[in-house]
C-alpha cells in the first residue's frame, strides 16, 4: 500500500513536471563542467550557452561530472530524476537509521512514502527540477553518520562530500569537538584526497579555484535573492543591501558558535537525552546551512532528516499516558512541515530581493528563520536534560536514593 500510494504521488508530480517543462539547469553545468575536463578546456573560464553560468564545484567534483556527458539531455534528464528519487528514499532509510525508529519493519514502507511524497518539499522539489546533487550529498554525510564510531572508514564519505562541495566539512568538526578523533582525521585525509586528485590531474584548475575562485561569491549568484535562504541572504534583504556588512558576518558568527555549540553539546548528552547524536547531526546541518554566504532553498533538503527525527519525538510524546503529554513537538513539527510545504519565499512580490515590504520579510525568510527556532529548541532540551541529570546527580539525591534502597531491602526481607 506504500508503494502504491508512493507511486500515485510520483504519477502526479510527473505531470505536473511535464507541463512546468522542469529546466534542469543546474544538471546542464554540471554536464558542461564534465564535458569541459573531457576536452581538457579551461573549467572555470566556461559559461554555459544561454545561461551564462560558470563552475562553482571544485575540481574533483567536475571530474565526477564526466560521466553525464555520455548521454544526451533528454537521457541525462530522466535519468537524474529517477536517481534522485532513489536518493531521496534512500535519504529517508539513513534518516530512520540515524534517529532509531520507527521499527525495522516500517522503515521500507517509510522509505517509500518518503521517496513519493518527499518531492512535494520545496527544497526537494527544487533540486529536482534543477537537477541538483544536494540529495546525493546528505546520503554521502548521513552513511558517515550511521556508522558505529569503532569503524576504521567513517569520515571518509564526509570526506568525499566535503571535496564535491565544502560545507560538509563541518560534520568533521562536528566529529572533533564529539571526540570522534579518529572519525575528524579520517575525513580530513579522505579530503585532502580529493584535493591532491584534483591538483594532479587539474593543476591549473586547481590552482584557479583555491586561489582565486573559491573566494568570489558573485559567481555563485547575488546574496539578496529569495532563493538565498542563508542568514547572510536574509540580512540583505531586511537591510536591502546587495553587500549586508558587518551585521550579517556578526550574525554568522553567533549562528556558527550558538549552533555548532548546542550541536556539540547534544552529541555529548547520550546518557541524558534521547537520539542526543542524531540531535547534534541535524544541529551541525542547520549551522552550515544558516552561515553559508549562499544556501539555496534546494541546499535544504536536510528538511527530511530533521522531519523525521521531529515525527520520532513527536510519536514519543504521543505515547505517554494521556495527563502526562506534552505539545512542544508535535507543535514543532506541524510548523516545520508547513514551512517547507509552504513556497513562501516564491510568492514574496520583488523575488530580486530588494525593496522588499516589512510584512513580507519573514515569508522571504522562512527557512533561516526556522533552523535557528529549532537550534534553540534543541538547546533548551539539552539543558533541560543536563540539569536533571545534574539533580540526580547531587549528594543529597545519591543518598536520598541509596537510603531508599537499603528501606526497600529491609521491608522485603
Amino acid at each position: 500500500m506504500a508503494g502504491l500510494a508512493a507511486l500515485l504521488s510520483l504519477a502526479i508530480f510527473a505531470v505536473l513536471r511535464h507541463f512546468q517543462t522542469f529546466s534542469m539547469v543546474d544538471m546542464l553545468v554540471y554536464r558542461a563542467e564534465g564535458a569541459a575536463v573531457a576536452a581538457h578546456q579551461d573549467l572555470y573560464g566556461m559559461r554555459l550557452p544561454g545561461w551564462d553560468l560558470p563552475a562553482t564545484y571544485p575540481p574533483f567534483a567536475a571530474m565526477l561530472f564526466v560521466p553525464s556527458t555520455w548521454f544526451d539531455v533528454t537521457s541525462l534528464r530522466i535519468i537524474v530524476t529517477f536517481f534522485n528519487i532513489g536518493l531521496l528514499g534512500l535519504l529517508a532509510w539513513l534518516s530512520f537509521k540515524l534517529v532509531g525508529w520507527p521499527r525495522r519493519q516500517h522503515r521500507l514502507p517509510g522509505a517509500l512514502l518518503a521517496a513519493g511524497f518527499g518531492p512535494w518539499l520545496e527544497p526537494v522539489f527544487t533540486t529536482i527540477q534543477y537537477g541538483q546533487v544536494n540529495l546525493a550529498i546528505a546520503c554521502l554525510v548521513l552513511i558517515d553518520l550511521t556508522r558505529p564510531d569503532r569503524s576504521r572508514s567513517k569520515g571518509i564519505a564526509i570526506g568525499i562530500a566535503a571535496g564535491m562541495k565544502l560545507t560538509p566539512g563541518l560534520f568533521a568538526v562536528y566529529f572533533l569537538l564529539t571526540g570522534r578523533i579518529r572519525a575528524a582525521m579520517v575525513s580530513a585525509a579522505s579530503f585532502a584526497a580529493t584535493f591532491l586528485i584534483g591538483a594532479v590531474a587539474l593543476p591549473s584548475a586547481s590552482y584557479g579555484f583555491w586561489a582565486k575562485y573559491l573566494w568570489d561569491s558573485s559567481r555563485v549568484g547575488l546574496t539578496e535573492l529569495v532563493d538565498n535562504q542563508s542568514l547572510r541572504g536574509a540580512t540583505a534583504r531586511l537591510l536591502s543591501q546587495h553587500d549586508p556588512g558587518l551585521l550579517a558576518t556578526a550574525a554568522c558568527g553567533l549562528a556558527l558558535v550558538g549552533g555548532m555549540g548546542v550541536a556539540v553539546f547534544a552529541g555529548r548528552s547520550a546518557r541524558m537525552m534521547r537520539r542526543a547524536d542524531a540531535w547534534g547531526a541535524v544541529c551541525t546541518a542547520l549551522t552550515a546551512l544558516l552561515v553559508s554566504p549562499i544556501s539555496w532553498t534546494h541546499h535544504w533538503v536536510w528538511c527530511v532528516p530533521l522531519l523525521i527525527l521531529l515525527a520520532a519525538e513527536a510519536d514519543r510524546e504521543w505515547s505517554r499516558p494521556k495527563g502526562e503529554r506534552g505539545r512542544s513537538w508535535r507543535v514543532l513539527l506541524t510548523v516545520t512541515l508547513l514551512s517547507f510545504l509552504s513556497y513562501t519565499m516564491w510568492l514574496v512580490p520583488q523575488s530580486a530581493g530588494l525593496g522588499i515590504p516589512w510584512n513580507w520579510q519573514a515569508a522571504s525568510s522562512v527557512y533561516p528563520i526556522l533552523g535557528a527556532l529549532v537550534i534553540a529548541v534543541v538547546g533548551r532540551k539539552v539543558l533541560t536534560a543536563r540539569r536533571t541529570e545534574a539533580e540526580r546527580t547531587t549528594p543529597a539525591a545519591l543518598e536520598s536514593a541509596e537510603r531508599g534502597f537499603y528501606d526497600d531491602t529491609l521491608t522485603t526481607r
